[in-house]
């Protein structure tokens, strides 16, 4: 499971999972265990903002700085995604 960093942002590992990729570029926090279940799931623009399609367990205060930490980090966040998904960001037509 591709993790985008190996430490926590406010207290979350963001990751995504091998059956994501068939989407485009998102971004799941967990705590734990690193599954679907009870994580949140944020879909990254171009720009880097972001669309919430599920906030799991996390606070606003903690689903704020996660967002602001991946308005500062797309750019190389993508990197990452794009080296197994042909999908790009949200939003944008896909392959």
């Amino acid at each position: 499971m591709p993790k985008y960093y190996q430490d926590k942002v406010a207290g979350y590992y963001l990751y995504f999972t091998s059956f994501c990729i068939v989407e485009c570029m998102h971004v799941h926090a967990s705590d734990r265990k690193l599954s679907e279940e009870g994580s949140a799931k944020l879909f990254v623009k171009s720009n880097g903002d972001t669309v919430v399609r599920n906030r799991g367990i996390l606070t606003d205060k903690e689903l704020h700085q996660i967002q602001r930490f991946i308005k500062i980090h797309y750019l190389e966040m993508y990197t990452k995604w794009k080296e197994l998904s042909s999908n790009g960001y949200y939003g944008e037509p896909q392959d």
